[in-house]
């Protein structure tokens, strides 16, 4: 006999998904997008630019490692939700302390297993990473109109600044490092640490330690801060952080602050949202993308070497390279679409790429691109 379908996913063009729900009760209403990562499902639902999105797992062991604090990208999960193919086992792996469907329950996020993942992932394709309610209910009672009624409503990301709802509150030092066999998060103290301070859009824990580990004193300071906030901690180098969100949406905001600091001589390193940030200050112009980029297999070309990297990414807009303005090359390129990867400023200590170097979930490939921020800075002291 066929189990009743105990979670519902709900597309606003009225298509619907049946299967078993898992973690959290309720139903949330959100972007659907998919990610093609095959490990780092912690860090995906922990890392705050997936706020106010529900991610399809192309891969469908998606829980057979648990959870541990250790993978926490943030404080608790940001995304809204998951969809897998096969629901959560029994992790198997001994750094696990929690079942990822009880680290879920407990933390208000909603799951749905036994969904054909694969029509999903070639549904979002086609058209678009549509809006969706995403619905658990152990009774299996689900209102199906009103579900695609409320995904049809929403307003979506576009014009949506989230930055300030995943941002700090109030400013703090970040000292730990990067994790190391038998040591854990060590926490390296360079004897003249240079002092950064990183503007949090949606940091990602992975990114500030990765900063620590080439050198740096992090200070991080909220999405909001000023100009004169910033340079009151006398920084060596700025840091724009990855985020959720429209970015233009949070420019309203940050490129004024980001344009001051331009008028000075730091270096300034910024990473996905921060990667746009810095384009609007600039001059540029960013679009929505169709589905995005979400996963940890996107080859990414150095324009300027031909090297090919394999990087980690997740964005769902890109910044319109043809609206660079002079002055400001664009250093790398998606091989899969042709869209802006990074850009840098020419003659100056100023550049930004859109993926995440810092390999959390994702290959290493990147990770030279703290220390040529550290280098940077270092060269800015002589």
């Amino acid at each position: 006999m066929a189990t009743k379908p105990t979670a519902c996913l709900a597309l606003a063009d009225g298509t619907v998904f049946y299967g078993q729900g898992f973690g959290a009760t309720g139903q949330v209403v959100a972007e659907l997008v998919f990610n093609t990562a095959m490990t780092g499902y912690q860090e995906i639902m922990t890392d705050p630019s997936y706020a106010s999105q529900v991610v399809t797992f192309t891969f469908p062991h998606i829980g057979n490692t648990g959870v541990t604090p250790q993978d926490d990208e943030a404080a608790d999960p940001v995304a809204a939700g998951i969809v897998v193919r096969w629901n959560p086992t029994e992790p198997s792996n001994w750094r696990a302390t929690n079942e990822l469907s009880a680290w879920m329950a407990a933390r208000g996020r909603i799951g749905i297993g036994g969904v054909d993942t694969r029509r999903l992932t070639r549904a979002i394709r086609q058209q678009g990473a549509p809006h969706v309610v995403l619905a658990h209910d152990p009774d299996g009672n689900f209102d199906i109109a009103a579900m695609v009624a409320k995904a049809r409503d929403w307003q979506g990301l576009v014009g949506l600044d989230l930055a300030k709802e995943v941002s700090c509150i109030q400013s703090y030092r970040w000292t730990e490092g990067t994790w190391e066999w038998g040591k854990g998060f060590d926490t390296p103290a360079p004897e003249h640490p240079f002092k950064v301070v990183a503007l949090d859009y949606g940091a990602k824990r992975n990114i500030l330690r990765s900063l620590v580990a080439s050198g740096a004193d992090v200070t991080v300071l909220p999405a909001t801060a000023t100009a004169d906030e910033v340079l009151a901690h006398n920084p060596e180098g700025v840091f724009l952080s990855n985020g959720p969100g429209d970015p233009a949406a949070t420019g309203a905001y940050a490129v004024p602050m980001i344009q001051t600091l331009l008028e000075r001589d730091l270096p300034i390193f910024g990473i996905c949202l921060g990667h746009q940030m810095l384009a609007l200050a600039l001059g540029a112009r960013t679009v929505k993308m169709g589905h995005g980029h979400h996963g940890a297999n996107h080859p990414v070309r150095d324009v300027e070497t031909g090297k090919v990297e394999i990087t980690s990414m997740n964005h769902g807009f890109a910044v319109d390279s043809q609206t660079l303005p002079d002055g400001v090359l664009e250093t790398h390129v998606s091989l899969f679409d042709g869209s802006n990867c990074g850009l840098r400023v020419q003659g100056r200590p100023v550049f930004s790429v859109q993926y995440h170097p810092e390999a959390a979930p994702g290959p290493q490939d990147s990770l030279y691109l703290f220390r040529r921020f550290a280098d940077a800075m270092q060269e800015r002291r002589k």
